[in-house]
Order: structure tokens, then C-alpha cells, then sequence
């Protein structure tokens, strides 16, 4: 029935977040709840105490998984289409507040705490995210994110920038 009211919502255009509570973290269920436009899962065998964090969380517009469930959206990504990097060494390309973003991005944050971290627009962040999608090749942030942990040796060698720095 959850699953029914979920794909309603969907096809209704309604903008209200929601969280879809499973009786187990099973792959296909997991896959299916995002799919059918959920913005975190809760399931049974979780503490009853993180039901009431995981509400705020989606109502504040993040997203709530477990690491077990987003290794199951990976995996689905991934088997999709694969990723392909057209620049090997790509985030050398990159300005260093482009890399500040690219930090950021990989930490969990959205445009709009980007643009507060870094003292900028949220427009400006926009562009900063076009500019790095063009320039190493890619089309999303998970692809990005993937980029960013596959490169880590290249993130981690010039240090944070100056911004980023007196920003923290």
C-alpha cells in the first residue's frame, strides 16, 4: 500500500518529501521506494529513536540512507551507465575554488550550503558545478563524487585552498 500512495504522490507532482518505511532493507525494495520518488527509507529493524531525525532530515530537504541502501543505489548507478572519465589527472584542470567545490560536494553538501561555506551566490556555485562538469567530462554529482574518491591522492596534493581555509 506504501508503495501505491509513493507512486500517487509521484504522479500527482506533489513537491512534499517523503520517507518510506520498509519492513527490511531488501535490495529491490530499497531501489524501488527511491525510485518511486521517496527521499529516505526507514526501516522496521532501525532504533525507533532515529525515526524522528530521519523525518527532520528529508523535511530540511536532505536525503535519508543507510550506507547499506546507498551501496544498493551505487550499484544500480553504476549498472546503469558506466562511468566514463574523459580526463584522466582531471582535477589538476581544475581553479582551486573549483576544487573547494568539489570538496564540498563530496562531503554532502548542496548548492545552497556551498554558498554559504564559501561566501559566494548559490548562482555562482551553479556555475562553479558547470564549469567542473565540463571540464572533467561528467554530467552529475554522483558521477562527481565518484570522481572526487577515485582522485583523492589528486584532491589531497595542493592542500585546501586559501578560501577554503580561512572559510572553516
Amino acid at each position: 500500500m506504501g508503495f501505491k500512495i509513493l507512486h500517487q504522490l509521484r504522479a500527482s507532482e506533489s513537491k512534499t518529501p517523503t520517507v518510506m518505511l520498509l519492513d527490511s532493507t531488501e535490495r529491490d525494495l530499497v531501489v524501488d521506494a527511491f525510485r518511486g520518488g521517496a527521499r529516505g527509507v526507514f526501516c522496521r529493524g532501525y532504533s525507533f529513536n532515529a525515526l524522528p531525525k530521519c523525518i527532520r532530515r528529508v523535511h530540511e530537504g536532505q536525503i535519508w540512507v543507510s550506507n547499506l541502501e546507498l551501496e544498493f543505489l551505487l550499484e544500480l548507478v553504476i549498472s546503469l551507465r558506466p562511468l566514463k572519465v574523459q580526463q584522466t589527472g582531471g582535477m589538476t584542470l581544475l581553479t582551486p575554488r573549483e576544487r573547494d567545490v568539489v570538496r564540498l560536494v563530496a562531503e554532502g553538501m548542496r548548492n545552497q550550503e556551498i554558498a554559504l561555506k564559501l561566501n559566494l551566490s548559490e548562482h555562482t556555485v551553479w556555475n562553479y558545478m558547470l564549469k567542473i562538469f565540463d571540464k572533467l567530462g561528467i554530467s552529475s554529482r554522483v558521477e562527481l563524487v565518484l570522481y572526487a574518491f577515485s582522485g583523492v591522492e589528486e584532491m589531497a596534493a595542493p592542500g585546501p585552498s586559501k578560501a577554503l581555509a580561512a572559510s572553516a
